[in-house]
């Protein structure tokens, strides 16, 4: 299994405790006492401080020195370039940089400078998908609200340059759904079912889309209908079997009480990851069932 795979499975189950359990704000109604009225948080910038320094420091400590060395170097010269040109050749390549090591925060601040510099739709689009990243990796809640935020205005500068296209639609409603977890809604009218509508129309479109089904199973989760959320599943994994969506499935048949479901895909799961590690954690979740 490639690392970034075995990076996402740590976050998987890191996060599976209660996450994915937690309603969404807006599809479903929370257990409020009765008469007492929820208040909606309209912001329109984040609430901290997060740019890309405080992103790269965080990050080159799970990096290591000898990659944040490379890094460190990349970051010496665009502050001393004097020409837009070579500013803009030195955060493309720290944009990759970042990529390369699988740190969405960083890479995302960088593919937003070179969009806004370039006004390119794959430059948005690109800028989008690592904030919505960022988001659902952080382990700092209070960088989150300043992820979605940026992921907000970055898939909609992508869909000003391309209406039609899926990705940045798919990109832009996982965004509005995640808003309210972060207490923001978006100024212009963004809301977690238009984030949802935005999901359904573009599985509409194109029926076996993975990124749409697969988060749109991830909000079913949140949302307790755990039985179209194992639709959902099936569908990202007819196209590809990957270990995350057979254990976000296996966790959906839990909700529901259908143990030998959930041990066939905990099973799935397993076959999927060479790491002993996780082995061991799934392998603890089937005796839990069995038991």
């Amino acid at each position: 299994m490639h690392k970034k795979q075995i990076a996402v499975l740590v976050i998987v189950f890191a996060i599976m405790g209660g996450l994915f359990l937690m309603p969404v704000k807006g599809l479903i109604k929370a257990k409020d006492d009765p008469g007492h009225s929820r208040a909606t948080v309209n912001q329109s910038k984040p609430v901290s401080k997060v740019d890309v320094s405080v992103v790269s420091g965080a990050a080159k400590i799970l990096i290591g020195p000898s990659l944040s060395a490379q890094i460190n170097d990349l970051e010496g010269q665009l502050k001393s370039a004097t020409s837009d040109a070579d500013k803009l050749n030195l955060q493309k390549k720290l944009a990759k940089l970042w990529d390369d090591v699988n740190q969405p925060a960083p890479a995302a601040f960088y593919y937003q400078d070179i969009a806004q510099k370039e006004n390119k739709f794959e430059d948005w689009l690109n800028a989008g998908n690592r904030f919505n990243e960022a988001y659902r990796t952080a382990q700092d809640t209070a960088a989150q609200p300043t992820f979605i935020v940026n992921a907000i205005a970055n898939y909609k500068n992508a869909v000003k340059l391309k209406p039609a296209d899926l990705d940045a639609k798919t990109g832009l409603g996982i965004a509005y759904v995640n808003q309210t977890s972060s207490g923001i809604t978006d100024p212009d009218g963004g809301s977690p079912m238009q984030g949802i509508m935005l999901l359904l129309d573009v599985v509409k479109q194109d029926p076996k889309n993975r990124n749409a089904n697969l988060n749109l199973g991830l909000f079913a989760m949140k949302s307790g209908q755990f039985d179209k959320a194992i639709a959902r599943f099936k569908t990202v994994i007819e196209q590809q079997p990957e270990a995350g969506p057979y254990f976000y499935m296996a966790e959906s048949y839990k909700e529901l009480g259908q143990k030998k479901e959930a041990i066939a895909a905990y099973q799935k799961c397993k076959e999927l990851v060479t790491d002993p590690t996780f082995d061991q954690k799934i392998d603890d979740y089937i005796k839990e069932l069995k038991n």
